[in-house]
């Protein structure tokens, strides 16, 4: 057992900083001294889930020990940590599809706090067994996860690099290129230019996407978007309903038709149909975000041949993906150390929750 120092969720809109006991890996678990743990909305979100819980989802670090099932992992190895743990033996990992995994996805087990395989006795606060977030639980100075949760870091990459890659890396570049698969040559529109949206926009890059058009109500926002990869920026008005004026000028700026492809990425209900008049006939219209409320679509927009897709975490399969996304960093494709804008102690979460609110970061990290 070990003492550990973590941010834990009230369950009612608070926070506060704890000390926990965590356990030793037991099976296939994996004990990892956390180095940093990426911050992001759902973070901020989990906040109010209705039960105590230990922050984070985003992480990476060093395995102190391991359990007597564990085969691919040593103490001493850094690794990330991804929260869509795969079984590899339902039908969705045999399909393919590790990240809707039916027995630990926290999305297709119907509970966003934790996966299937929580293991509520390994993580004690004040004596009682407390939940970890996405059974990650990252802003702790200690976690135990599965030994699935874990990708071997292979490259030179520091850890508040690292730790990102687990959910809006992930999400924004595999959204581009396992959900949509961009081709080269073609044209992209990015609807919002916060963290998940500027992955979109370097993933389009990667990808070899010709024309990459970012749509963003913040210019210093679409500054940013010009050095991940955007060819060219639109800046919408707020009042605009929909972004109809700007579908407008992006179609002006692609031939009068619209872009080959177009992603949502600003977590706006309201915004949830608008990639879908951003689109030419027959072209793609990706919302990433993750919108869940209930809208209004006019079927207008589907005319015609329009097709709209509603990936969960870029369809992500750690141990396939990250090494990919780690070699690309590793070439100086991908970007990752510039999009940690400013890193954190565990005590100054306020202040970093404070600043993702306020747009001022591309993205937060808290540093163990």
């Amino acid at each position: 057992m070990v003492h550990s120092k973590a941010a834990v969720a009230d369950g009612n809109g608070r926070f506060s900083i704890q000390t926990l006991e965590v356990a030793a890996p037991q099976g296939d678990e994996v004990l990892v001294q956390i180095k940093a743990a990426g911050i992001c909305h759902t973070d901020w979100d989990s906040q109010s889930w209705g039960k105590p819980l230990v922050m984070g989802h985003e992480g990476a670090g060093i395995v102190t020990h391991i359990g007597p099932e564990v085969t691919s992992l040593l103490p001493g190895d850094k690794v990330m940590l991804n929260w869509a743990i795969p079984c590899h033996k339902c039908f969705q990992c045999q399909e393919g599809n590790q990240h809707i995994c039916e027995v630990n996805s926290p999305v297709t087990a119907g509970n966003k706090a934790s996966g299937g395989h929580a293991t509520l006795s390994s993580t004690l606060l004040d004596g009682q067994p407390i939940e970890r977030a996405f059974s990650l639980g990252t802003m702790s100075e200690y976690t135990l996860v599965r030994e699935a949760a874990c990708v071997k870091i292979t490259v030179d990459m520091p850890f508040s690099s690292a730790a990102i890659v687990g959910c809006g890396v992930m999400t924004g570049y595999g959204s581009v290129v396992n959900a949509a698969k961009v081709k080269t040559g073609s044209s992209v529109v990015v609807l919002g230019t916060g963290g998940v949206g500027l992955n979109v926009i370097q993933g389009a890059r990667i990808a070899g996407a010709a024309k990459i058009i970012a749509v963003d109500i913040n210019p210093l926002r679409l500054e940013m978007a010009k050095e991940y990869g955007a060819t060219d920026t639109v800046l919408a008005d707020k009042a605009d309903k929909g972004l109809m004026q700007a579908a407008q000028t992006v179609k002006s700026m692609t031939n009068g038709r619209g872009a080959d492809y177009a992603f949502e990425c600003t977590a706006i209900p309201e915004l949830g149909a608008a990639p879908l008049a951003m689109v030419r006939n027959a072209g793609v219209a990706c919302q990433v975000s993750g919108i869940e409320q209930e809208i209004t679509i006019d079927m207008n927009l589907f005319e015609w041949d329009k097709v709209y897709i509603n990936p969960l975490y870029g369809k992500a399969r750690p141990q396939i993906d990250f090494p990919i996304l780690q070699q690309l960093y590793a070439k100086g494709d991908l970007i990752l150390d510039k999009m940690v804008t400013k890193t954190y102690a565990l005590d100054q979460l306020g202040e970093a929750f404070a600043d993702m609110h306020a747009g001022r970061n591309a993205k937060g990290v808290i540093v163990f």
